[in-house]
């Protein structure tokens, strides 16, 4: 049962879906479609008119655009055009907090309204009367964050409704003769980033929008290629729906897995195998030579294990054992050495990931800090780290020669009487039981004595060799 991962860069896609809309490659261009040069002129007089109503303001004509503002080759039936050539931009009204109504005629939406909409602004919770109707913005409006910190986070949502939005909030309001839709796209397709003037508070530079330069197809190909990309983005939703769900399939399938190795019941037992209390008596003798060569020290022995204390049911030539009688249990340092800008990593919680220790962001100390560490809590190859603090467990078989020190990290030494990938997937399969045992409020902490004192299923060698043999076979080698 192979599990090779579905995962794709769906924003990426979506990038290219509307890089190539822009540009005309998307749809087919129609020879019977009346040129965007023609659509052009349209707007112009639709505009000239509304500044004659004085329903919007006349405002110095833009700069004819180079040559060298244009970014791409369009088809010939394209034009460019400025921004603001085809929407109107406008900003927000924040009315008087007495004036806001849980029911009137009018939707008032504040940016924070943007995070429980996804595309069409339907979710109304505020609304004002006539009171502000000359600053209502008409619906399909594209709205999107024009101040504090939400600019960043690139939202563009769309007026199903005459509506008021707040002081923070920007509207582009598309002239008759421009589809919505295709407008809304473009607007997404912005790396509104680049339009961001200062750093204490984010706020859009209106000016760079309007000027900014854009391609206008003629206006069926606006709703063709709205069309298309709509149909475009609808499926690649269900491919993520579908891969977020195979996930969770595989998770689940990974977790039953480990858990029915751990019970005994992944592979036959083999009469023939030397039962693990056999086991367990070498495992007794290795450690009563390395306290006497002074190799570790001798510590209190563990309590036995009790009925209640073990969690399933093992193999009859299994032993129930605690962690600190069969494995050397250790952990880092709990304190906070100096960092350094080069010098030995310090690897803690936040570097297990996903099986693997992640040295991309790691921090350094010094040699000499390094060394009172390690003295106590050198890790090798083969050894198994979790973490013991915040987001405990996250376990890793240690496959690097690679000199480091760790912090807030618990170390199962490597035992040549048990294999430690056996170790590593039984950690895997228990983080109930470390949570339980762990203590404190938001901020989790595993002590090393609750760890020295954690069951342990302990199966005969042969048998922790087959189990393992098994689960790489089951699924793709190295996921465990």
């Amino acid at each position: 049962m192979k599990t090779n991962s579905l995962d794709f860069d769906a924003q990426a896609l979506r990038e290219k879906i509307l890089d190539l809309a822009m540009r005309g490659k998307l749809v087919p261009q129609d020879p019977n479609d009346e040129p965007a040069s023609v659509l052009l002129e349209k707007i112009k007089a639709e505009k000239a008119e509304l500044i004659k109503e004085k329903k919007i303001k006349k405002i110095k004509p833009l700069p004819p655009i180079t040559d060298d503002e244009k970014p791409f080759d369009i088809p010939d039936s394209w034009e460019w055009v400025r921004f603001n050539d085809i929407g109107i931009m406008k900003n927000g009204k924040t009315p008087k907090k007495t004036d806001v109504k849980s029911n009137a005629r009018y939707p008032y939406f504040k940016v924070k309204d943007m995070n429980i909409n996804s595309l069409y602004m339907k979710i109304v919770e505020n609304y004002v009367d006539e009171k502000y109707e000359s600053q209502i913005f008409p619906k399909n409006t594209i709205i999107y964050p024009k101040n504090g910190g939400a600019v960043l986070t690139n939202k563009k949502r769309i007026l199903i409704q005459d509506s008021l939005v707040d002081l923070n909030t920007g509207g582009i309001i598309p002239y008759e003769n421009i589809n919505f839709k295709f407008l809304f796209y473009m607007f997404q397709s912005f790396d509104i980033k680049k339009y961001v003037k200062g750093s204490a508070v984010p706020t859009i530079n209106a000016k760079k929008l309007r000027e900014t330069v854009v391609p206008l197809p003629p206006l069926s190909e606006q709703s063709r290629i709205a069309a298309k990309i709509a149909q475009l983005f609808a499926l690649l939703r269900k491919v993520e729906t579908s891969t977020r769900q195979y996930a969770k399939l595989q998770t689940l399938l990974k977790s039953k897995v480990l858990d029915l190795a751990m019970r005994g019941k992944l592979v036959p037992q083999d009469p023939n195998d030397e039962p693990a209390s056999v086991l367990l008596e070498k495992i007794k003798a290795e450690k009563a030579e390395l306290i006497k060569e002074k190799k570790i020290k001798k510590t209190k022995p563990l309590p036995p294990i009790t009925d209640d204390e073990k969690p399933f049911a093992i193999p009859d030539s299994w032993e129930w054992v605690r962690l600190g009688d069969v494995l050397d249990v250790r952990d880092g340092t709990h304190g906070t050495p100096k960092y350094v800008s080069d010098g030995v990593p310090l690897v803690t919680a936040k570097n297990l990931r996903n099986g693997k220790i992640d040295f991309s962001n790691i921090k350094y100390i010094s040699e000499s800090d390094a060394k009172k560490i390690n003295e106590r809590s050198q890790v090798n190859e083969n050894d198994v780290l979790f973490a013991m603090i915040g987001t405990i467990g996250n376990p890793v078989l240690v496959n690097t020669d690679r000199i480091f020190s760790i912090k807030n990290v618990a170390l199962l030494k490597a035992n040549t009487l048990i294999n430690m990938r056996f170790v590593y997937m039984y950690i895997l399969t228990i983080q109930d039981l470390l949570l339980k045992n762990a203590s404190g409020g938001n901020q989790k902490f595993l002590s090393l004595r609750k760890i020295n004192k954690l069951p342990f299923s302990l199966p005969p060698l042969p048998e922790q060799v087959k189990i393992i043999k098994m689960v790489n076979s089951l699924f793709d080698k190295g996921k465990f």
